[in-house]
Order: C-alpha cells, then structure tokens, then sequence
C-alpha cells in the first residue's frame, strides 16, 4: 500500500475541500474528500444549503476553501475534475462522468442514488421504476425523499427521475432547471 501524506492529513480528520467554478447557467460549488465529490450545489440553490450541509457531516472547522491554483492530488483534483465534466456536460461533450464520488447517505439512499445513476443519459424513469428497480416497490415516496436527499446533483442525476405520469415533479434547483437539463440530454439524442 502507498503511503500518501495528503490522504492522511485530509481522510484522518475527516477534511473537505470546496471551489466554485463558472458555467454558462451560473456557479456551482463543489466538495471534495480524498476520495471523492461529496457535494455539488446547482446555481440556482442557496450556497447556505452547501454550507450548512458540509458543518453538519464534517464540521466547520473540517470544510476548507481549496487554495487558488492548486490542484494534482486529492479533493483539489476531484473538485477540478468535477468542474470540467459539468462544463463538458453543460456543452454536450460529456454523457457519463468519470469523477470518484464519496456518497454518504443510508443504505436506501445509496442504493436509490446508485439506480438513478443508471438511468441512461437522454433518458428518464419514474420514482416507483426505481422503486421496483431497487426491489422496494411500495416505496415509491421513500424514493422521493432520497432523490431530495441526492447531495451530488447532475452527476447522479436526479433530474432524470419523473412523476408516473411522465410529468415533471420535484427538482432541488427548481423544474426550470430540470427541464432544462433534460432538453439538454434530448439534444444530443
């Protein structure tokens, strides 16, 4: 096992590093540990939301602003990587992301939030098809709560989760944006 002195100094005491990066819909912030993104927040959420997220999991003497310029290893490098697959997927060059999540959640939620990021890029599915696809059909509110609870937006896409109708329904940044997203991904289909 390779001893890695920056993993040490972030994953021992539970340290997070956070950025903010501009796209054409607005400035998202990102969060990473050493072993991946932890958090994403839409433009069109309030930045207390991400704040008050990370003090409570973390600490708030545990979530760090990551320095100007650097980048290479660790939570600077994921939250880098995190930013230019959203720029790539916000301009239709990137359909699946390839950044390290770290995904704290309950057994239900990961296991809804790892169904929801099979949902295909273009497509859609409906909260009791995750549901039905977790083997928890009756559970179809629960699944709503989860994907309210998705602390990683876009790159687990919950946008891609609609009513049973087909209709649009709940969007932590709002249905404008969720629409958005969707005729987005139908574009490139």
């Amino acid at each position: 096992m390779n001893y890695h002195p920056e993993e040490s100094r972030y994953s021992r005491r539970g340290r997070v590093l956070y950025s903010s990066f501009d796209t054409d819909i607005g400035q998202f912030l990102v969060a990473s540990t050493w072993r991946g993104v932890v958090h994403l927040l839409l433009p069109t959420e309030p930045r207390d939301h991400f704040f008050s997220w990370l003090y409570k999991l973390f600490g708030a003497e545990n979530v760090l602003a990551q320095p100007p310029g650097s980048s290479g290893s660790g939570p600077s490098a994921h939250n880098d990587l995190a930013a230019d697959e959203i720029r790539k997927y916000l301009t239709l060059e990137l359909k699946a992301f390839s950044v390290p999540l770290d995904l704290r959640g309950s057994e239900f939620q990961l296991a809804v939030w790892e169904r929801v990021r099979q949902i295909p890029h273009g497509s859609t599915a409906s909260y009791s098809e995750i549901a039905r696809a977790i083997g928890r059909p009756k559970a179809v509110r629960a699944v709503g709560a989860a994907n309210r609870a998705n602390p990683i937006p876009i790159i687990i896409p919950c946008h891609r989760v609609i009513g049973s109708n087909g209709s649009l329904v709940g969007y932590g940044g709002g249905l404008e944006l969720k629409r958005y997203l969707l005729d987005l991904e139908r574009a490139v289909h």
